[in-house]
């Protein structure tokens, strides 16, 4: 499970040090290897194992080429995947384009989100960090069947 939020940095080149709790499990359940691609909804990435990105790939494939909404999301989302690989150090470089997408620079969150990391500009993280608490009900969930049910 990927979880929590990491502030890291990226160097001069573009590239992102793992942190070290998620390298020994990236390397045994993907053998390092990781997709990224653009957020459709949010200026940020999207970076997934291997395994979990292919399941993305299988449910894209499954759209069709003739729906122009359907098109869009392939063409968005494959047409900004970048194949990732951790180095010996535990780093992975992003490219050109994707880092001006979310618009990153030096400080980063890495935000795990159960079976893929979120990839924010610090600021914008915890600007979306508040944006969200505001976004909450106080006492009606009923907007959402699932969150009726949930409780923590």
């Amino acid at each position: 499970m990927l979880r929590g939020a990491h502030a890291i940095s990226l160097d001069s080149k573009g590239r992102l040090a793992i942190p070290t709790k998620f390298r020994d499990w990236l390397r045994d359940e993907c053998d390092g290897q990781l997709v990224c691609t653009i957020d459709l909804s949010h200026p940020c990435l999207l970076l997934y194992p291997l395994p979990e990105w292919e399941e993305i790939e299988r449910k894209l494939r499954s759209l069709s080429n003739m729906n122009a909404a359907e098109r869009r999301v392939q063409r968005l989302l494959l047409g900004h995947a970048s194949e990732c690989e951790l180095d010996n150090n535990g780093r992975l470089l992003l490219s050109a384009p994707l880092r001006e997408h979310a618009g990153l620079d030096k400080k980063v969150m890495l935000v795990g989100q159960l079976n893929k990391f979120e990839l924010w500009d610090e600021a914008r993280w915890h600007q979306q960090v508040e944006e969200d608490i505001r976004g909450l009900p106080e006492d009606d969930w009923s907007g959402s069947e699932r969150l009726q049910d949930f409780s923590l």
